[in-house]
């Protein structure tokens, strides 16, 4: 049998970079934040390691021959040379400006031995796979462990106020380059678009409403109209950013993806989308089908249909989808079909799922819009118009979110009362609000907006063409 490689590791690298901390602390300083005792290869190193960051964690001055108590102490250590082995890693050192060149030789090591081993035991669970554990289950388990050795190689940590300023000044650029003049990505409704900016960068917003307000219509509607809007430049390195619109990861719980490309196709061809399903359109109608399905060929919107997707499981497709496709807007539709796999209350995994969410949104640097469904307080009251208390099952997400709008048809209401609210009918129809009951970095408001049923579609009161026609 063929012996197996030696694990990726740089003894010499390890050696080199303990030496230039002995020699000077400064060097620690510049590494601490990113290499920990387990990304070193060899144990002794990765023990004298964690012994130096006690030590200076202690503001204490660390050499060798302040180290020599510890030395004589460990055993290893004492068999490895003890003093005499901590002097020739001195005498080995690097400059402490090359400190971060060698901790990421050794973080790199790190990371290839544990692919390695992820591999190896991916290999062992799929020939021996526990009871009940699918293949399913064990590529997600692989790609979200992969994920997180590929999210240990991107360092965090403090930004100087010039770095964060740069950053700022740039989205603002971009912002006044951009057409509507917005910071984050327009909605496609203008009036929305004026009172948010635009949906923003690491923000969860939560869209609300009872059921049959149209909340997925309107998801669906400023889906479409940011992958429709989208547009690229290349950067100064030469890769491809967004600069206007989005790639846009569509999570569809409740509904499949036929049926919401059947709405986004029946929106822009101006035909009742239950009559596309059913068949049942003129010669005209199919024609204008046709057309607008050539259109969207190419639309850089992706579905995911999957039921009851645990948040684990959205959070890796969608690192998945921005690794392959880029990724520059989620919508999920809706928050209380996701599962967190908790046993212990509906209110604390609502709140697992709402938290997820917020992380994601930070962690891929996009907005998320995440659906979801209304108490039935809203129906025990004579106005109706949502409130934050009516979020369903959770305080934690209006805690969590950045935005929260609300849905509200009066129509919808005045349908199913009594004579008396029928007759009130004419005035409110066609006419929605959207309710900004929360904004973490603006005003709140009201938003009116007009909606067709028919092709499930909200639009400006100013796109009415009637309405154009009296001014």
């Amino acid at each position: 049998m063929t012996d197996l490689p030696e694990l990726p590791h740089n003894f010499e690298a390890e050696q080199a970079l303990l030496g230039a901390i002995l020699v000077n602390n400064q060097a620690y300083h510049q590494v601490a934040d990113f290499l920990h005792a387990e990304h070193f290869a060899d144990p002794l190193h990765g023990q004298l390691y964690d012994a130096l960051a006690k030590l200076l964690g202690r503001g204490q001055l660390v050499n060798a021959i302040t180290l020599k108590a510890y030395v004589e102490q460990n055993q290893s250590l004492r068999e490895a040379g003890g003093v005499k082995y901590l002097a020739s890693m001195a005498s080995a050192s690097v400059h402490v400006l090359d400190a971060a060149g060698m901790a990421k030789v050794i973080t790199d090591a790190a990371a290839r031995r544990r692919i390695i081993q992820l591999a190896e035991q991916a290999r062992t669970a799929a020939y021996k796979p526990e009871a009940g554990d699918t293949a399913a289950e064990q590529l997600e388990r692989l790609e979200r462990a992969l994920y997180d050795v590929a999210s240990d190689q991107t360092e965090g940590g403090f930004q100087s106020s010039t770095q964060v300023l740069t950053k700022t000044l740039r989205t603002a650029e971009a912002a006044h380059q951009r057409t509507g003049k917005l910071a984050g990505i327009s909605t496609g409704f203008a009036s929305l678009d004026r009172l948010l900016g635009g949906l923003h960068k690491s923000d969860l917003i939560i869209l609300a409403g009872r059921p049959s307000m149209g909340k997925t219509a309107l998801a669906t509607n400023i889906g479409f109209n940011a992958a429709r809007a989208f547009a690229t430049e290349d950067d100064e390195q030469g890769r491809k950013r967004t600069v206007d619109g989005a790639v846009v990861g569509f999570f569809t719980l409740e509904m499949s993806a036929e049926q919401l490309m059947t709405r986004i196709v029946a929106e822009q061809a101006g035909v009742p989308s239950e009559r596309v399903r059913r068949g049942e359109l003129t010669n005209t109608e199919v024609d204008r089908v046709m057309s607008v399905g050539i259109a969207l060929q190419g639309l850089p919107l992706h579905i995911d249909e999957t039921p009851a997707l645990s948040i684990g499981a959205l959070r890796t497709r969608a690192r998945r989808l921005q690794r392959q496709h880029g990724l520059d807007l989620v919508i999920v539709d809706y928050l209380q079909l996701v599962s967190s796999g908790r046993m212990d209350g509906r209110v604390q995994e609502v709140s697992e799922i709402s938290r997820g969410l917020k992380t994601l949104a930070k962690e891929l640097n996009v907005p998320v819009v995440a659906l979801s469904q209304l108490s039935r307080a809203v129906e025990s009251r004579v106005d109706k118009r949502p409130q934050l208390s009516d979020l369903r099952e959770s305080g934690t997400i209006e805690q969590d979110a950045d935005v929260v709008m609300f849905v509200y048809r009066e129509e919808y209401y005045l349908e199913r009362g009594s004579d008396a609210d029928r007759a009130r009918l004419a005035d409110v129809a066609g006419q929605a609000e959207l309710l900004i009951g929360k904004q973490r970095h603006g005003p709140t408001g009201t938003v009116d907006l007009r909606f067709d049923g028919a092709i499930t579609k909200f639009s400006d009161p100013s796109d009415d063409p009637v309405q154009r026609e009296a001014a």
